[in-house]
């Protein structure tokens, strides 16, 4: 069974560690394809941002490349 990572804001801890993690790679797709200059991300607190952001360096990184 997964852990549920509450406070984690680092995906490759959470890729790493096995947890519990709600994929939101759609979103990846969603703001390359809108092709905006300047995205405003606006959520609540613990809505998870900056995750959101971790994941995105994480997947345009070549440290991580296969």
């Amino acid at each position: 069974m997964k852990k549920i990572a509450i406070g984690k804001q680092s995906f490759e801890d959470i890729r790493k560690k096995d947890c519990f993690y709600i994929d939101k790679t759609d979103f990846i797709k969603d703001w390359w394809e809108s092709a905006d200059d300047v995205t405003l991300i606006t959520r609540p607190r613990r809505f998870g941002k900056t995750l959101n952001m971790d994941m995105l360096k994480c997947f345009f990184s070549n440290q991580y490349e296969g």
